[in-house]
């Protein structure tokens, strides 16, 4: 089977699940070098990765400016709601 770059392609999807952990050098070296090989020839996985580097960097910044007061507990349940949501229509 061809592999088609997008969201939707099960390659892709994988190297998305993984990118997290690829970008906090918390994988090992031979499974970073399936994602980095994938990354090479796949323009959504480059980016999504990219797009993931800058969450990090602008996280990296809010973190480093103030703390946050804690979330009220209906606004993480609300959030939790609308994520789980998102995932279904994915699916």
């Amino acid at each position: 089977m061809t592999h088609q770059h997008s969201h939707r392609d099960p390659a892709c999807l994988e190297v998305f699940a993984r990118l997290s952990e690829f970008i906090d050098g918390e994988l090992p070296a031979l499974d970073c070098g399936e994602i980095e090989a994938h990354i090479a020839d796949c323009p959504p996985c480059i980016d999504f990765l990219n797009s993931l580097k800058k969450c990090v960097a602008v996280s990296e910044e809010f973190r480093n400016a103030a703390e946050c007061p804690p979330m009220p507990a209906e606004m993480e349940e609300k959030l939790r709601a609308a994520w789980t949501a998102a995932l279904a229509r994915r699916g």
